[in-house]
């Protein structure tokens, strides 16, 4: 399995926002068994994204789906910065 964390930054009031663009987007993902968006609890412009796939091609071609590419572009104006936290290799889980 693969796994990844990110850390999106929201510019100031646009949080929500980008969090809509992200769940419209990430359904019906070949491969994906779970992705989570959560708000940071401390940081009201903060996005938590946990993702875990089968593979990481499954991930990589997710990328080339019409609806995730319209999503980034709609999401980018609206994001301060992005980070990938962590890369995982998920063994275990709910």
């Amino acid at each position: 399995m693969y796994g990844m964390i990110g850390k999106l930054v929201a510019a100031p009031g646009k949080r929500d926002q980008i969090i809509q663009i992200l769940g419209d987007a990430t359904v019906s993902m070949p491969g994906c068994l779970s992705y989570v968006i959560a708000k940071d609890a401390t940081d009201e412009n903060t996005i938590w994204v946990t993702e875990v796939w089968d593979t990481q091609e499954s991930h990589d071609a997710s990328l080339k789906l019409p609806r995730v590419q319209k999503s980034v572009a709609d999401a980018r104006p609206l994001i301060t910065a992005f980070e990938r936290v962590a890369v995982t290799a998920p063994v275990r889980g709910l």
